[in-house]
């Protein structure tokens, strides 16, 4: 990559921009700026301090072919081609292109984000009193030229027409640049001396102001132009590889060869996004997580066809997914949205039902791309169980929390071998993951995966509702309003003393329908017991049998013996994550471990709350 710095007239940025010479890339978002930044910026050209660099692309590059269009309020002819694309002043340039040429109308907004059109003017009488005196000789005016006030009744300016502009003695700035047409309207002011003043101080000056440039080279590749454009954007959104590929792809020649149209990938993610509407765990799955999945399979795709000895890396990285192709994107679009759904299946299966609770949405990402890999195998009982543990593997291991793109490529290499049987290795997601005792003391909200994923594995073990009677499936998940409650309530642990590593702990959580925890208030297990038996219709024995789907010893429970329920289930549940990941799990505390022990694991519980969830349910407070 290589480029220049030229200086240009801004005369010539609006001639370029209205005749098409300058276009954006179909990436670029649409114009936003609002009125008074839209007057700033011409008392910053009016005044003659400069406004910033412009970054632009020249095109002609047969690697990047992205989809022009127009600078927004500029009409061009089909099939006009740009030579230039503008990277970073999108915002800079409308405004001036709208503001300074044609009638001068601005589409903008005001300060609370109401739409409106705006005309801009130079009382000269103002201006010509010093440059001091710019800012106030700049005003913004309706689109139509009147000024109205007493909600539209009266009128306190009129500025609609040529002679009512010159009457008033103000200059539209439409007219700055305006050449003939300017002439025309200096010719016919009647205070020859004012107008002749203000040309000489006000417009001459104009139509020497330059703006310098940036113009990267058609060398530049779309990685270049992703990096750059994020590094000099700072008026705008962070660049997003979706949206430069959707530019890409919209340039597609061969695709509008053969379908006479341009391929838009934006409305075929809303295509992919209807497919998913109806698995509500896929709400989570990203535009960008879908071409993530689409580049692991094309580069594993190409890695296999190589006979190089140097076959490419299978990767997932930003920089790799703006090499795809549509020919790759056309290829495994539609395997890739089959994937998803199924993994929506697989994870029911897990007893992750929700968004909410889904532990790592990017892990779908790998989990999609090797369902892929395996078709049909998936589903294999043998497979699927082993899928499942390299699932909880990386949920538990708290695996995928940062650096993911590395660790999607290992485990779509390693983990179909692994789980059809025909590599014996471990995929690296699994001999990674460890988990110790003390961290099920640290765990107290939903921010965290492994959090999720025990909550999971207990509804997975066979927790049933202890006033309902229920087996919290897809639907009673869903009708009972399930979420995770406190076992014995924060009022009531506060009251006794409970430490809050203990009390907060996801040890003393479990997942209770909405009606059972306002059951339970904030009473002592000893009290609420006795409610939830009468409120259900049944009897200790029947209540005893629900709790012990939780894991949780009712005799404990009802002796109101906090540490003796703390430290069983807490074996409880590390022998649940020992099932699911087949990982033992490091014993790093000893058996009744109190609050003087585990004060290293929260150097803020003094402050730790109740779950907003228990909040919420009016429960226990």
């Amino acid at each position: 990559m290589s480029f220049q710095t030229p200086l240009y007239k801004l005369a010539d940025y609006l001639k370029w921009t209205t005749n098409g010479r300058i276009q954006l890339p179909d990436f670029q978002r649409s114009y936003k700026w609002e009125d008074e930044r839209i007057r700033q910026l011409l008392v910053t050209i009016l005044r003659g301090h400069p406004l910033g660099v412009v970054m632009m692309l020249k095109t002609g590059n047969d690697q990047i072919r992205f989809k022009p269009r127009a600078v927004e309020g500029v009409a061009l002819p089909p099939n006009t081609e740009p030579g230039l694309l503008l990277l970073d002043g999108q915002q800079r340039l409308t405004s001036l292109t709208q503001a300074l040429t044609g009638n001068g109308v601005v589409h903008t907004k005001d300060s609370r984000g109401k739409l409106m059109d705006r005309r801009y003017y130079v009382h000269m009488a103002t201006a010509l009193l010093g440059e001091e005196r710019i800012d106030e000789a700049v005003v913004s005016m309706p689109g139509d030229g009147v000024l109205r006030s007493n909600f539209g009744k009266d009128i306190e300016l009129d500025l609609s027409s040529p002679e009512l502009e010159r009457a008033h003695g103000y200059f539209p700035v439409r007219l700055l640049f305006g050449e003939a047409d300017t002439i025309t309207w200096i010719l016919a002011c009647e205070d020859k001396g004012q107008i002749s003043a203000f040309h000489a101080k006000v417009i001459q000056p104009c139509s020497t102001y330059n703006i310098p440039a940036i113009e990267l080279d058609e060398t530049t590749s779309k990685a270049a132009v992703a990096t750059v454009f994020e590094k000099v954007n700072t008026g705008g959104l962070p660049l997003n590889v979706f949206e430069l590929l959707t530019a890409t792809f919209a340039g597609d020649k061969k695709y509008f060869d053969a379908h006479g149209t341009d391929f838009r990938l934006n409305d075929d993610w809303h295509t992919t996004q209807k497919g998913f509407a109806a698995h509500p765990v896929l709400a989570a799955v990203e535009n960008t997580d879908f071409l993530q999945t689409v580049s692991l399979l094309a580069t594993l795709s190409r890695a296999r066809k190589d006979t190089s000895g140097r076959p490419p890396a299978v990767s997932a990285r930003k920089e790799d997914l703006l090499k795809l192709a549509l020919d790759d994107y056309l290829e495994w679009v539609q395997p890739v949205r089959d994937a998803f759904v199924w993994t929506s299946t697989f994870l029911a299966d897990l007893h992750i039902f929700d968004v909410k609770f889904l532990p790592y949405p990017k892990q779908l990402v790998p989990l999609a791309a090797i369902k892929v890999i395996l078709g049909n195998d998936a589903d294999l009982h043998g497979v699927r169980a082993k899928l499942a543990q390299w699932f909880w593997c990386g949920i538990i291991g708290e695996l995928y929390g940062s650096a993911s793109e590395t660790r999607f490529a290992r485990d779509v290499e390693q983990v179909p071998g692994w789980a059809r049987g025909t590599t014996a290795a471990a995929p690296r997601t699994v001999a990674d993951c460890t988990f110790a005792s003390s961290r099920l003391l640290s765990l107290r909200t939903r921010n965290a995966a492994a959090y999720k994923g025990i909550y999971a594995l207990v509804l997975a073990h066979g927790a049933k509702d202890w006033m309902y009677h229920k087996a919290f499936d897809k639907i009673q998940y869903v009708d009972l309003a399930v979420d995770i409650h406190h076992i014995f309530p924060s009022k009531w642990c506060l009251e006794h003393g409970i430490d809050p590593s203990r009390r907060e702990s996801i040890v003393n959580k479990t997942p209770l329908s909405a009606e059972t925890n306002r059951a339970i208030g904030g009473a002592a297990p000893s009290v609420y017991l006795p409610k939830i038996e009468k409120k259900a219709a049944i009897g200790a024995a029947q209540l005893d049998a629900l709790i012990d789907t939780h894991l949780v010893d009712a005799a404990q429970l009802r002796a109101d013996d906090f540490d003796a329920f703390f430290n069983k289930r807490m074996q409880e549940l590390i022998a649940l994550i020992e099932d699911a990941t087949g990982k033992p799990v490091q014993h790093d505390l000893d058996e009744g471990d109190g609050a003087e022990s585990l004060q290293q694991f929260d150097p803020e519980d003094a402050a730790v709350v109740p779950d907003l969830d228990d909040l919420e349910a009016g429960s226990e407070l």
